[in-house]
This record gives structure tokens, sequence and C-alpha cells, in this order.
């Protein structure tokens, strides 16, 4: 058959067997296509189906969309859909009967196409590939599943941080890709022993160079990164400083904004210097496309935070007709915003756990590090810090701020509010002002009702 109308038909059966179309009533993990009416048997037929940015590299917006960096102009919110609206005011029932939610559809998808990967490595022999490549395949199978587990967990389950945690609900794991097995809900413990399994194992077989014209495809230096944030998030900061020293000694390369245009729509190319793994949130997003939503505001605390000597500051956001900042897309290199991993946050990982250390001089001379990128040459002076304490909240703020739109967030409230460091976001709409306490049950986000009706998993308590 030739290899073109092959691989097309492959992409033809996976639309359909992870349910894609538009149409679809039933949520892929209760639908029932036969797992071996196709076994990709080619390294190019593998890869193809590893290269899929369209889905394989789209983050959740859901965390972002209930985070506190932006407001909406008047009269904008009423235009949007359900999980939209309700995502802003953090209501209780944030879908309202709304099907094929994609942050948590699209996760899903992704692990069912490493899944089918997987199992075709493990049944077939691949003839025409060498054991480099194979491994490549593999490794990057089980990096995306365990990176997809990691976002689902993240904003559907709570934070792992302690023993008893295990105890607590996790998520569906999935490692086959039959899907005519009952889902149910794993523990806390299990959902994270998985996504580490499957991180470490790739830490075994991908390359330790980033492959810097395909930033789309992971590396062992994205490995370490994301095990990085990942127990950042579970407040495991001296193993997340670990990961990130890992992660820098394989790759640490900063942008001199000093010679980026802060004057470009798009200051950034898609393949730049910091990004590590290159992901975005949905392109389909009607609220956080960058400056093709200029009704989607920057919040005006975090604007006026940067100094006036903060090359961020012009390079991030425009101005819209209102003379209100709109976020540009970042490191993307389009409208949509950047999701990935990258070595900012990497360095600001690395700062905040030495800090937590109480390394002082050491987590601001990290800190400096990059700051030095971001600020105009000419005007840089080095922060100082006297305490453990004033070094951290140094690098919070300066994390808030490098990190905007980043899909990261909500994640960070959630840790913060177990340390006692946040306050009660507020949002004023239509003449309301609605509230989220810290440790609000809201922070736990609700899995979606058709997911519910379909499976029988346990819904979150809000």
């Amino acid at each position: 058959m030739n290899l073109l109308l092959r691989c097309s038909n492959i992409l033809c059966l996976l639309t359909a067997l992870l349910g894609a179309s538009c149409g679809a009533k039933k949520d892929f993990l209760d639908e029932k296509p036969s797992s071996d009416v196709f076994l990709p048997k080619s390294k190019v037929e593998l890869q193809s189906l590893m290269d899929k940015s369209f889905f394989l590299n789209v983050m959740p917006e859901l965390g972002t969309l209930s985070a506190d960096e932006y407001y909406f102009e008047p009269g904008y919110w009423e235009t949007l859909d359900s999980k939209e609206r309700n995502s802003y005011i953090w209501a209780k029932d944030i879908f309202q009967g709304q099907p094929n939610i994609g942050d948590w559809n699209m996760p899903y998808k992704q692990v069912l196409q490493c899944n089918v990967v997987l199992d075709a490595l493990e049944k077939n022999t691949i003839e025409d590939a060498t054991e480099v490549e194979l491994n490549y395949l593999k490794g990057a199978a089980f990096f995306v599943r365990g990176l997809a587990f990691y976002n689902v967990a993240v904003l559907f389950s709570d934070i792992f941080d302690d023993p008893s945690a295990s105890a607590k609900p996790g998520i569906p794991i999935r490692l086959r890709p039959e899907v005519d097995e009952q889902s149910h809900r794993s523990n806390l413990g299990d959902t994270y022993k998985q996504i580490f399994s499957d991180l470490q194992q790739a830490s075994l077989l991908l390359p330790d160079t980033i492959p810097v014209k395909a930033r789309n495809r992971p590396s062992k230096p994205a490995i370490f990164a994301v095990l990085a944030r990942i127990h950042l998030s579970n407040r495991s900061y001296e193993i997340a400083h670990q990961y990130a020293d890992s992660c820098l000694k394989y790759y640490n390369k900063l942008i001199d904004y000093n010679k980026v245009d802060k004057n470009a729509f798009y200051p950034f190319k898609a393949q730049n210097d910091e990004s590590i793994y290159f992901a975005t949130m949905p392109v389909e997003s009607k609220v956080l496309n960058g400056i093709l939503q200029p009704l989607t505001v920057v919040d005006s605390n975090l604007y006026n935070s940067y100094d006036v000597n903060d090359l961020r500051k012009n390079i991030f956001f425009l101005m819209n007709g209102a003379n209100h900042p709109n976020f540009k897309g970042g490191y993307s290199g389009s409208a949509f915003s950047y999701a990935g991993v990258a070595t900012d946050e990497v360095v600001l990982i690395k700062a905040e756990c030495l800090a937590r250390e109480r390394k002082t001089e050491d987590a601001i001379d990290m800190l400096n590090l990059l700051l030095k990128n971001r600020i105009d040459k000419n005007k840089f002076k080095p922060l100082q810090a006297n305490t453990p304490e004033d070094a951290l909240q140094l690098i919070l703020n300066e994390r808030k701020k490098e990190l905007v739109m980043r899909g990261l967030r909500w994640t960070d409230l959630k840790r913060y509010n177990k340390e006692n460091r946040n306050s009660v976001l507020t949002r004023k709409l239509n003449g309301l002002t609605y509230y989220l306490a810290p440790n609000d049950s809201k922070y736990l986000l609700p899995i979606p009702p058709d997911v519910i009706a379909l499976s029988g998993i346990p819904q979150n308590e809000r």
C-alpha cells in the first residue's frame, strides 16, 4: 500500500478510535472499538502517530480559566460557553451538562494513542527500525502518557503531598489500547505511582539532547523538567530541586530579552531557545488565545507589578483599544498560550527550592540569573534578600510574572493554600462580586457530567 495512503488510513482509524468526531455522543472511555483493527508495523507509521502535535502537544485550559491572571471586558462573559463562563466565577456546576470537555477527553485521547504505540511495539517486530529508534518511540509514548495522566490528576484530584493522600481518589488509569473495560478511579497514590513510573521509564529511553528543530518531541531534559514541575506542585521541594538540577545539567539556555523585538505581535518563535518541550493550550479557546481575544484582559495587579525597566511588560503584553493589556501568547510563536516546559520555569523551580532550603544567597543568585535576561541591560540591578523568607517571596513574585498564562498558576494557588500563602480570589461581574477562599472545595474541579454518566465513577465534592 502506498505509504501516504496508509498513513492517511492510520489517522482515519485513530480519529474513529479516539472518538474525535464532533457528533460523538460517547466519551472514549466507554466506546468499544476493536483494538486490533489496525496495528502499526513500521517506524514511519509509529513516528507519525507520535508526531501529531495538533492533539499530543495540547494541554488543558481549565486551570487557567479558573485562575487569577485575567478578567473580562464588560459584556464578553455573556458570549462564552458554559465551561468558560462558570470557571470564571467558580460556579459549583461548571459544565451545566455541557459534553465533550477537552480538559478531560484530550489527555485521555493522548493516553490511548500512546497505548496503541506501546502495544504495537510489544506485539510487532519493527524490522525497519534500529534499537535507538525503537527506544525513542517507546520512551516518547511513556513520556506523553505520564504527562497526560498528570494533567488530568492536577485538575481533577487533590495535591499528592503527604502519605494520607493515597486514601483520596485519583483518576482512571488506562494502560492498554482496549477501551471496553469499565473505568474506575484509582486512588491518588496509585495515580502518581503510574505517572512517575511512566516518566522514569521514559528517562531510560529518550535521548540526552533536545531536538532543536522539533521541540514537540520529548527528550531527557524534558522528562526532568516535567518531574521537577510535578514534585513542585506536590510540595516535594527537595526532589523538585534534584530534577531541576538534572534538567539544567543537560539544557540551560536562556533568551536575552534585550535582543527580542518588544513591538512584535509574536516576539518568540515556537522553536525558541528556552522551549524544552513545546505545547499549547487549545487553539479553539475563546478566552486564552492571546491578542485574538482582546476582551480577555490581563489582571491589572499583575500587569502593574512589572517595573518600567522590565522588558517583559512590552514583550508579553499589548494594549487593546480600551488601553488595557492583552497577552500576546508567549513562547508559542502565535496567539495561543504556551503550555510546554521551558528553561525559565526550571530556573525558577531551582531558585524556589534553594530558598526553601534556606540557602538565601544561592536562591537569589539563581533568580538574578534569570532576571538579568529580562531587565533592560542598562538598568539591571541584582536583587538582594536578607532572609530565606524574603528570598522566597521575591521568587514567588517573579514566578507569577515570568510564567503568566502558562497553565501553572492554578496549581501554584493550590499549593500556596496549603502554606497559608494565598488570599481570597475575587471576580467582579455585572454588579456582583464572586469569591474563592483558600482551600475551598472548588479548587478541586468537577469531572465532566458525560464521563460520570457513562462510566459511573464518583464525582468530586464541591
